[in-house]
């Protein structure tokens, strides 16, 4: 065992870092470390079956801290993508298989629907991995991909069901390979414990979770605390898995449930070294079962299918993205994110081959086609990134240190529809400004109507400096990308401290990060729209006027003092939680005082009372 161990340690020390220098990334250097110990190379290890079934806990472990980072209000916004984008994706692609298989390869018809359910799944484990490595999982495309991996992994449930059905005689299961305690139920009574099951993991979750890990937080024992994390992903996998539901949807709730629990972070921190341990075994595990001798003897027919298993998810993915209105490079990243076959067609395919629903040389080439399209699924996405690389240097130029016009006024760097509010009215007032923008077809638009944008990146000092930033008095931060703001104010910070700053915050979590560089004026993009709005608000509901602008007022004042309050407990959830509590409580209190206080007054002035 402990031979077995060292050859998994030394193949992924030896592959990964190399891959990584290669920028082929971490999860092909795994794939590629399994592939040199297989059977069919070095001969170091053997049948990896018992191997995959360990290792497969961490895609377990990695959806219960994709949970984690996903609340409940942020699941429901995704619902639309998850039942529409996941619905279609797995229903299409079922299809165009099925019919593939059933009418050029004249498959039964059973074999041919099984084999369609299997390969229009994906693998969540290399797409997850590969999108966090990568910054991509909180784009647009990443998280529809999301959506569509986590209805991969709830409709494994019915397919699992729908399975059996397909068999073309009745076959017992042994109790030695059917861990499922409630097989023996009927169908209603399958589906009541299942519903108690879940209702009762987010019960726990809900009321359980905190005041347990409170306790064990109090022994001050890091390792009992890590201990009691793992115990907790543990006996909810393995509770669902005894009811015959996927373990790693049951964990992935509960990380759901445990989203606003002040223990998050100590559970990221106490799992993420053990899901980065199993997944890495798992992609090593699927390098180490491709079959050399029947690929090298099936190569043409098994090289057509991947290619065409690749081809058919890609197009159903590019199709269903310009339907779901995805933009530019986000239609290209989500459907090469999920071109490929899945985890889970292993555990489907163990499934048919036992009720011979497929033959034995076909369960090894279906095997074969799904390991090497997962294998070719990081080189997809290496072919994005390159793709995105190569966008890049067929961009124009910016425009040279020589053309951009500096101004001893103001610069603004960002010129779309923040910017240019700023900017009009700065130029009704007669200040001469020096505009930046990075976006070429924005400055080509501009430049349509009149404007004077210049092209560059307001990042890089050369362009800052060309614009006037030794001479000029203030420089205006108006782009709408939360790192690029960042990095202008530490640029200029550093080389031009007189230069005063104004800049434009995306949201409240990017004012926190503005102040924390020491950036005091700040408007927050859709705060004063939105309290305008909610004084009109009040004066349809029957306030009076100056009621309801003084009601806005107060809360302008409390909010921004609020602001700096809870700046500096931002990042601690369990004192920022109680500490908005408390504002919030404060604002009301502030509200309901200045009413009373107004009616008082009103009512004084009626009345003419000496006690007013």
């Amino acid at each position: 065992m402990l031979e077995m161990a060292v050859i998994y340690l030394v193949a992924a020390v030896v592959a990964v870092p190399v891959a990584n220098r290669l920028g082929l990334g971490s999860v092909l250097g795994y794939l590629l470390a399994g592939i040199f110990i297989s059977p069919n190379l070095l001969g170091l290890v053997g049948d990896q079956t018992s191997v995959m079934h360990f290792a497969e806990f961490g895609v377990v472990m990695m959806l219960f801290l994709v949970g984690l980072e996903l609340q409940p209000a942020r699941l429901w916004k995704l619902r639309h993508s998850i039942l529409g984008l996941g619905g279609l994706q797995v229903t299409v692609t079922t299809a165009i298989i099925f019919f593939i298989c059933f009418y050029p390869l004249n498959l039964f018809w059973q074999t041919s629907l099984a084999i369609g359910l299997m390969l229009a799944l994906s693998s969540t484990a290399i797409v997850l991995q590969t999108l966090s490595e990568k910054g991509w999982i909180k784009q647009d495309a990443g998280q529809n991909a999301f959506s569509v991996l986590l209805f991969q992994d709830i409709a494994v449930i019915p397919i699992l069901a729908i399975v059996p059905l397909l068999a073309f005689k009745d076959i017992t299961i042994t109790d030695s390979t059917n861990h499922n305690l409630i097989v023996h139920l009927p169908v209603y009574g399958q589906v009541i414990i299942s519903l108690l099951v879940i209702a009762a993991i987010i019960l726990a979750g809900k009321y359980i979770s905190s005041p347990l890990f409170r306790y064990i937080a109090e022994t001050r024992l890091r390792e009992i605390f890590t201990v009691t994390a793992l115990l907790l992903v543990i006996a909810i996998a393995l509770l669902m898995e005894k009811i015959g539901l996927s373990p790693a949807l049951g964990t992935f709730l509960a990380g759901v449930v445990l989203a606003e629990s002040e223990f998050r972070h100590e559970l990221e921190v106490d799992i993420e070294p053990f899901k980065g341990l199993l997944l890495g075994l798992f992609f090593i595990t699927v390098g180490a079962s491709i079959d050399f001798p029947l690929l090298f003897e099936q190569f043409t027919f098994v090289a057509t299918s991947v290619v065409a298993l690749i081809a058919i998810k890609a197009l159903v993915l590019f199709c269903l993205a310009n339907i779901f209105k995805m933009q530019g490079n986000q239609k290209l990243l989500f459907t090469v994110a999920l071109a490929q076959g899945g985890e889970f067609a292993f555990v489907l395919l163990s499934l048919t081959s036992g009720l011979f629903i497929t033959s034995t040389e076909q369960t090894k080439i279906i095997t074969l086609i799904v390991a090497i399209s997962m294998l070719c699924a990081p080189l997809l996405l290496m072919f994005y990134e390159k793709s995105l690389s190569m966008a890049s240097q067929n961009d124009p130029e910016f425009d040279s240190v020589e053309d951009i016009e500096a101004t001893e006024n103001v610069i603004i760097a960002g010129y779309g529809r923040f910017g240019q509010i700023v900017g009009r009215l700065l130029v009704a007032q007669g200040y001469h400004l020096s505009i930046l923008d990075h976006s070429p077809s924005q400055v080509e638009l501009l430049r349509r109507f009149g404007n004077q944008v210049f092209y560059g990146d307001a990042a890089r000092r050369d362009l800052l400096e060309a614009s006037g930033a030794k001479e000029a008095k203030l420089l205006v931060i108006a782009v709408d990308e939360r790192d690029k703001t960042l990095e202008i104010i530490e640029l200029a910070y550093k080389h031009y401290p007189q230069l005063k700053i104004l800049a434009r915050a995306i949201d409240r979590r990017h004012a926190y990060e503005l102040m924390k560089l020491g950036v005091t004026c700040f408007k927050r993009e859709t705060f004063d729209s939105a309290v305008n709005l909610g004084v009109e608000a009040l004066e349809i509901l029957g306030n009076d006027k100056i009621d309801a602008a003084r009601a806005g007022a107060l809360f302008t004042d409390h909010d921004n003092a609020s602001l700096k309050i809870l700046a500096d407990v931002w990042g601690d959830d369990k004192s920022y939680g109680v500490a908005v509590k408390q504002r919030s409580e404060d604002l009301k209190q502030v509200l309901t005082n200045d009413k009373a206080q107004q009616e008082k007054l009103r009512a004084c002035a009626n009345q003419s009372s000496k006690n007013c």
